[in-house]
């Protein structure tokens, strides 16, 4: 940032620099004067000089990221942005900085952080090279480019390496991640690629997170570690996609216990033996037991729903006690056996502190809590909150996803937690999306996240949504509860269809109903129909990017984030208010914490939250001055019930029709 001499001949103001007489504006040929920037740009301002939060919707088209980089460049102390993605990290970094940059006509001191899996561990690289443990020609050619990479990368951060499978083995063995990490005692320590980053942030007057990286880092402030605090101390954060800070959050100061991990502890011990010289016939029979018994006791879970509250663990514990006792015992033994291994006492002692980190997991997860439980998990203060949990704070429940088993400890209620570790903590943050209000109220957001003091606006989006977008109801649609209704739906879909020529997102709130309805129009549509799930998300995006008129049916992954400007999206048709499951166990308990402190939960919770998801999966539509097209929403509670209106209220100026001859007009057919 300018030093003190700089600024003083430097504009002082957000209002010198935005504006078509404006700093910005004489660096960029053709730029565009969006009142509602300098609108946002001028509240973050204000907010920061008042050591106040702020909470802004900007509308899309409002420019919202030199809004907030503008007023970040000109106060002094440093600055955390922190993005919904790391793809919106890179765009920061490689574009709108260096904009930035070019209009100030001096450097900005910058610094990237993301999470230590995305960064090469040079030592283990090292060890490698020593004691090779590769397998096959795939890994052996992956082992090569990632160590030529290595020996010139200045940042070890594996986006910078081209050619590597995405799902590559080989990386997880050699990234940087925790808890194969030894810190200081490491002799590589202070050229390892974490402690660089960590050196460059504190160097940096910006420091650019995401938000994955910023809860963990919240989470775990009170934690041991020899890195010390992920982020360094820092004046104002900014939150981009603030809508993402709950879900995100109650990750980290939640806890999760997987049979991924007992897997992953047992390769790390067999790894850390291989190269440290310490392998025995004692300890692999104790990772032989902990496999076995790993496997019997996840196996319990082999009946239960893909999501299902699991509130009764005590009595799981006791009825299951012989498979739960055994994993207990294998994790006890091979810490026993580990202990008494000769060789790298580094790495026994990290192998040691994962088989006791997770035996604890195990007992706190299952109800069994203790003296000794709380003095074994000292050490982490989101597993102390978990066992110690006076409030009944914390909902329990199974995950099972793909092959693995996830034991869940989830915040019922996220807002107490960010007001004491976030809010209070810091001297400035703000929230900043395109979806945060609900009928021009932040109460909603406020709630959940704790956000009980802040100054507060909507800006309108930048585009002229009542000549660019229509929304359609469908008339005379059955009840979305109906079992005609996909019928229905796909009959209203082809029509629509028909008229766009394809060039739509269909979007669906269940994966049944989107394979049903895609089966039925897929039949008799002329056009061609993507079914998520048929490839990765990236790939079959980039698949209806290049193929005309296509058709791309999806769920949930696809409501945002998701940017198609121009021509090839025209059309986003949804089929159901996304309201969310009922009987989910992280929803259920939220809906019932607040129906058993006297709140309505369907209009506090479900219908905001749901409104707010449809503003996003509507908001894919329009994101250019000269896009165009049709809004389509199936679910007639919209028009039918009374809080239909929130819903049609809390959406931009759109024009409204329930006429399809009308989006026939729109399209000049």
């Amino acid at each position: 940032m300018p030093s003190p001499e700089e600024h003083s001949a430097s504009p002082a103001s957000v209002d010198d620099y935005f504006g078509r007489g404006g700093v910005l504006a004489a660096s960029m040929p053709g730029w565009e004067d969006r009142s509602g920037q300098l609108e946002m740009a001028s509240l973050i301002e204000d907010a920061i000089a008042e050591k106040r939060n702020l909470i802004v919707e900007a509308g899309t088209g409002t420019g919202k990221t030199l809004a907030y980089l503008v007023p970040l460049v000109l106060a002094a102390g440093r600055a955390v942005i922190s993005t919904g993605t790391k793809n919106l990290q890179e765009q920061l970094v490689r574009k709108d900085v260096p904009f930035l940059q070019s209009a100030l006509g001096h450097p900005l001191q910058v610094a990237v952080m993301k999470g230590r899996n995305n960064f090469v561990c040079i030592e283990k690289l090292a060890e490698q090279e020593r004691r090779p443990s590769l397998s096959g020609l795939e890994e052996t050619s992956e082992f090569a480019l990632i160590r030529d990479w290595a020996r010139t990368t200045e940042t070890g951060d594996r986006s910078e390496l081209e050619g590597l499978p995405a799902d590559s083995k080989l990386w997880p063995r050699l990234d940087a991640r925790r808890e194969a990490c030894p810190g200081r005692k490491c002799e590589r320590f202070f050229q390892c690629f974490v402690t660089k980053m960590h050196q460059r942030a504190r160097e940096a007057d910006l420091v650019v997170v995401n938000h994955h990286l910023f809860f963990a880092d919240l989470a775990m402030r009170d934690d041991e570690d020899d890195f010390g605090p992920i982020i360094p101390p820092h004046e104002t954060v900014v939150f981009d996609e603030a809508h993402e800070i709950e879900s995100v959050a109650a990750q980290f100061f939640g806890q999760v216990l997987s049979s991924h991990q007992v897997e992953d502890l047992a390769r790390h011990a067999a790894s850390a033996a291989k190269q440290g010289d310490f392998a025995s016939p004692e300890l692999d029979a104790a990772l032989k037991f902990l496999r076995a018994s790993a496997k019997a006791f996840f196996g319990l879970f082999d009946d239960f729903e893909p999501r299902q509250e699991f509130g009764e663990r005590a009595a799981f514990r006791r009825e299951h006690a012989e498979e739960y006792d055994f994993l207990h015992a294998a994790l006890k033994g091979l810490r026993s056996v580990l202990r008494l291994a000769k060789g790298r006492g580094e790495e026994t002692q990290l192998v040691r502190a994962r088989t006791r980190e997770i035996g604890a997991l195990l007992r706190v997860l299952l109800g069994e809590v203790d003296e000794g439980v709380l003095s074994q998990v000292d050490g982490n203060s989101t597993l102390v909150s978990v066992a110690d949990d006076h409030a009944q704070n914390y909902v329990y429940w199974v995950d099972k996803r793909g092959n693995g088993v996830y034991l869940h400890a989830t915040p019922i209620e996220l807002g107490p937690i960010l007001d004491e570790r976030l809010f209070r903590q810091h001297a400035n943050a703000v929230l900043a999306s395109a979806t945060l209000a609900v009928e021009e109220s932040f109460e909603y957001i406020r709630g959940r996240l704790g956000l009980h003091a802040a100054n507060e606006s909507v800006i309108p989006g930048h585009f002229d949504f009542r000549r660019q977008a229509l929304l359609y109801l469908p008339p005379d649609m059955p009840d979305p509860r109906e079992r005609d209704f996909p019928a229905c739906a796909a009959k209203a879909i082809s029509s629509v269809l028909e008229i766009t020529r394809g060039r739509a997102f269909v979007l669906f709130t269940s994966y049944r109903q989107m394979r049903e309805v895609h089966r039925i129009v897929s039949k008799t549509l002329g056009f061609p129909c993507l079914l998520q799930g048929q490839g990765p998300n990236a790939k079959l995006l980039d698949r209806f990017r290049r193929t005309r008129n296509c058709v791309l049916f999806a769920t949930a992954s696809f409501w945002q984030g998701v940017d198609v400007p121009g021509e090839q999206l025209s059309c986003v048709i949804v089929d159901k208010l996304p309201f969310a499951v009922p009987t989910d166990p992280i929803v259920r308990a939220r809906t019932e914490r607040i129906s058993a402190e006297g709140g309505n939960a369907f209009r506090e919770y479900h219908v905001p939250r749901a409104t707010l998801a449809l503003k996003q999966g509507f908001g894919r539509l329009i994101r250019t001055a000269s896009d165009r097209g049709v809004l389509v929403m199936l679910d007639n509670r919209i028009q039918t019930k009374s809080y239909g209106k929130i819903f049609l209220n809390s959406l931009p100026d759109y024009s409204k029709t329930t006429d399809l001859d009308e989006v026939a007009r729109f399209f000049g057919r």
